[in-house]
């Protein structure tokens, strides 16, 4: 049986996550588990804690080679493509191995100190768009990744691949079946990587603006509660609104925010941070998405809209302080 070529662990851990998704159910922690499609999701298991071990190059599981030596059935050493990363001699906790299409991954659970110090510097208001992906308080900005000539390549080179394939499957249809050859297999190889490399690419620009802005140790970030469902709508900015990652950005900078011990605060859906002037105090309630100069009509105040609305996230603390 297949079965027995793999660890028994792995089962029985399924099983425990099935049994905790259940308990987190009833007790009203989280929603009705999901089934996990096996064609859907991203396969993963479990290894145990006592068979796992690192050295700086590489990591040693139990039984997954097919390997008819002697010494290398029951354990297996995998060089690891990062060397370093993980702590040698550690106390491990729920390690797991995923695949992504393309390669491997290992995760683990380390115990660390946890951060005592609380920062004490003054507070930043954040404010996030399409032009710029921040806009601080303190007038510190991080550009749009996706408007860079690296990232343009790789999408003009994903159009291009994605109408190779789209043509391919036309030219293979049979009836109302599509026949999918190797060719296609290939390409779509081929397509994913791309698109790991975009999301990767993403995803390390936001880590790096979080971790840039978590290391000026503020004591508080204020940010506001976008309606990224509703800016999803409009055609026009749909496609601009998905590849900034609103939402991972948030998700960062507030788990960041906690190891920190610095005061996160999402700001009101409604709050005019964009329409409030920053001198006087007025709402211009007639002020479009295209007006990226606010132009006050009480006091002249003449400022970016951006950075306007970052300082008034920041006085936001104060207002609900």
């Amino acid at each position: 049986m297949w079965l027995n070529n793999y660890s028994n662990n792995i089962a029985k851990q399924a099983v425990k996550d099935a049994c905790n998704a259940y308990l987190n159910f009833f007790n009203g922690i989280t929603e009705f588990p999901n089934y996990k499609s096996r064609r859907k999701s991203k396969p993963s298991f479990y290894v145990d804690t006592d068979k796992i071990s690192f050295t700086d190059t590489h990591v040693k599981l139990e039984k997954l080679t097919t390997s008819k030596r002697a010494n290398k059935q029951r354990f297996n050493h995998i060089r690891l493509a990062e060397k370093g990363r993980i702590p040698v001699n550690a106390k491990y906790s729920n390690p797991r191995v995923t695949f992504d299409g393309i390669n491997w991954y290992i995760s683990v659970g380390i115990e660390i100190p946890e951060n005592t110090n609380k920062p004490l510097n003054d507070g930043i208001g954040i404010d996030i768009g399409i032009k710029t992906l921040a806009v601080c308080s303190d007038k510190a900005e991080y550009k749009n990744i996706n408007k860079t000539a690296k990232v343009r390549k790789l999408k003009k080179k994903k159009r291009r691949l994605q109408r190779r394939i789209s043509k391919k499957y036309s030219k293979n249809k049979k009836g109302v079946c599509y026949c999918k050859t190797r060719n296609i297999i290939k390409n779509e190889k081929q397509l994913l990587k791309i698109n790991h490399k975009l999301t990767n690419i993403r995803h390390d620009h936001i880590h790096k603006a979080t971790s840039e802005i978590v290391s000026r140790q503020p004591k508080f970030i204020v940010m506001e509660d976008l309606n990224v469902k509703g800016m999803m709508k409009n055609k026009h900015l749909a496609k601009a609104v998905q590849e900034q990652c609103f939402y991972e950005f948030y998700r960062q900078i507030q788990y960041k925010c906690r190891w920190n011990h610095i005061e996160f605060i999402t700001a009101d859906r409604y709050y005019p941070s964009s329409k409030k002037c920053i001198c006087c105090g007025s709402i211009k309630k007639n002020l479009k998405l295209s007006d990226r100069i606010y132009h006050c009509d009480n006091c002249g105040n003449t400022v970016d809209r951006d950075y306007q609305a970052s300082v008034n996230l920041m006085r936001y603390y104060h207002l609900t302080a």
